[in-house]
Formats: C-alpha cells, sequence, structure tokens
C-alpha cells in the first residue's frame, strides 16, 4: 500500500513538472521574463500619416521595439529587425516599431539608408516612451494575443539569428 502511494506521489510530481515546463519557453540570451500585466495602450502615427492603437493588436504575440537613429546598438540591429519581419507573417507577429523623440525627416532618412522597410511609429513628444520606460534604447517588449506583456530585451539583438527566430516561433505558435 505505502509503495503504491509513493508511486502516485511520483507520477503527480512528474506530471507537474513536465506540464510547467511545457507551458514555460526559455527565452534566449538577452531576453528576460518581465511579467508585469495589461500593456499600455497608445495611439501613434506612422510616417504615412496612419494612425495605429496597440489595443488593435489583440489576437497575435506584438514585438514592441523602442528605438532612435542616433542609437549605435538600433543602427546594428536594424538589419536583423528587418530578417525578422520578413521570417514571420504580419498576422503572426506584428512588428511595431516606435521611434523615440525624432522628427518624421529623420526617421525616413534614417530607415531608407538601412534599407530597412518596416514602417515605423513617431513618438514625436517622447510621451508613449516616458509611459512604457525603455531602460535605454534599443529596448523590445513581446505582448502576449491577450495584450500581456511577457517578456522584455534590453539593447541590441541578432534577431535573425535562429535562437531568437525559433523562440518566437515558439510563442506565436502555442496556444495561449
Amino acid at each position: 500500500m505505502n509503495q503504491n502511494i509513493k508511486l502516485i506521489f511520483f507520477l503527480l510530481i512528474t506530471f507537474f513538472t513536465i506540464s510547467v515546463h511545457a507551458n514555460n519557453i526559455e527565452p534566449p540570451f538577452g531576453i528576460r521574463h518581465y511579467e508585469i500585466g495589461q500593456a499600455q495602450n497608445f495611439e501613434l502615427s506612422d510616417i504615412d500619416g496612419e494612425k495605429f492603437q496597440l489595443d488593435n493588436t489583440r489576437g497575435q504575440w506584438v514585438f514592441l521595439h523602442f528605438w532612435a537613429s542616433w542609437c549605435g546598438p538600433c543602427r546594428e540591429e536594424m538589419p536583423t529587425l528587418q530578417l525578422l519581419a520578413n521570417t514571420f507573417p504580419d498576422d503572426t507577429l506584428k512588428i511595431v516599431m516606435i521611434n523615440t523623440a525624432e522628427d518624421e525627416d529623420t526617421i525616413f532618412t534614417f530607415l531608407s539608408a538601412i534599407n530597412v522597410e518596416i514602417n515605423s511609429l513617431m513618438d514625436i513628444d517622447g510621451l508613449v516612451t516616458e509611459v512604457w520606460k525603455p531602460r535605454g534604447l534599443p529596448t523590445t517588449f513581446l505582448i502576449d494575443p491577450t495584450g500581456n506583456v511577457k517578456y522584455q530585451a534590453i539593447g541590441g539583438r541578432e534577431w535573425g539569428k535562429p535562437a531568437y527566430i525559433n523562440f518566437i516561433k515558439q510563442l506565436v505558435s502555442r496556444e495561449i
């Protein structure tokens, strides 16, 4: 009888451990769990004058990226963001870039010069950046389909590398 209780206990612990690990995807270097709850909504215009609201992205993962043209690590990682955008259709992963406190000409000139085709939102007065409080540039937040912030990456990353691509593939393929 005592052996049966030990066996049941062992099976329950094993099942619980497997379930917990199946739901937690381990992020690659430089991305940390950052579960702070519901993402703060905002409305900004892109460089074409189109309005964007974060709340309209519910139902898909969002890659929310704060950057500036004067930021060295931002400049270095931009081509890898284009690789990421080329890997994931917009309905799978919504890449939202927010330029912090620069004007439309500066943003357009910079993105054209480095051949990046991802549209960027303009936080000309820096108020959205102030609400989100990135701890430096670039900073990326990964927001799940229910609108909850789940991960954060501070500093430049090589988003086109397999470790990052595979991590994001795992995120977008799992059910919330």
